[in-house]
């Protein structure tokens, strides 16, 4: 592939476009690769495709992954147990990313993007489809390591914005490519009961500086938190839920049937 080739129009900012169209707000599902298998994580990322899913993150598998709650982490060893690692995870996207309409982008650790190489890994994605990172360990602050290749690779750094940024949320905003990540409390990824942020303050602060949507995660597990969340901005993230549901099965054609029962149950939030 030649460099040239990489510049097309991101495939985050044609689904947020068509959204915005529509009047729909985003249902964006995780799901952690290789758990249980490589090939069953195949077979989930084309299901929550059709199952009109707007974006899709692929969690890389992580020895230490800081941000995540219990459910993500006991993933994430399932995962690196069975041998799952970044090449195996770019194959899959790689095999799959004709057969699936939805954006996909990466959920990963900078160690990770170090390891390979960076701009080997930027080129990678390009070649694999892959159409954004969302990097926890990789603040706004030192997303400069990377600008570069975001730009020459046209593979976005989606930033992460907590109730916590307060006066570097202008910064962030105003810089954001794709779609902002907008962390709804503090603390580790997980099912929640209830939310205590300001949500009305926190997206009035965002919006007024974002010049791409906002969508917010960590805790949202049901069709009802959806509705609420999505509400104050342009889609709702959902990952542990959605974990859990792929987990609970003993075959291929269980967990499937259980992703689409969670998937459909979330949309109730959106439609």
């Amino acid at each position: 592939m030649k460099g040239a080739n990489f510049i097309h129009m991101n495939r985050i900012d044609t689904r947020f476009a068509e959204l915005k169209r529509e009047g729909r707000k985003a249902l964006i599902t995780f799901l952690t690769v290789g758990d249980p298998t490589v090939e069953v994580s195949a077979e989930a990322i084309k299901t929550m495709d059709a199952e009109g899913v707007d974006l899709i993150e692929l969690g890389v598998p992580f020895s230490d992954p800081a941000a995540d709650g219990a459910t993500i982490q006991e993933a994430d060893e399932r995962a690196l147990a069975h041998g799952t690692d970044i090449h195996k995870v770019f194959d899959m996207a790689a095999e799959i990313r004709g057969e699936v309409k939805a954006p996909m982008v990466f959920l990963l650790y900078y160690n990770v993007m170090l390891q390979y190489g960076l701009e080997a890994f930027f080129k990678k994605c390009a070649e694999a489809g892959i159409d954004g990172l969302i990097i926890p360990d990789l603040p706004y602050e030192e997303s400069g390591e990377i600008a570069g290749y975001v730009e020459k690779y046209n593979v976005y750094q989606i930033f992460l914005v907590s109730p916590a940024s307060r006066e570097r949320i202008e910064k962030i905003a105003s810089n954001a490519k794709g779609f902002l990540y907008c962390v709804s409390s503090l603390g580790v990824t997980g099912e929640k009961a209830e939310f205590k942020t300001d949500f009305e303050n926190f997206f009035r602060d965002i919006k007024k500086y974002s010049n791409v949507p906002a969508c917010v995660g960590f805790g949202i597990s049901n069709g009802e938190q959806v509705r609420e969340l999505s509400s104050y901005c342009d889609g709702a993230i959902v990952g542990s839920a959605v974990v859990k549901a792929i987990a609970s099965g003993n075959t291929t054609e269980e967990r499937m049937s259980n992703l689409k029962a969670k998937i459909r149950e979330l949309k109730t939030g959106i439609e």
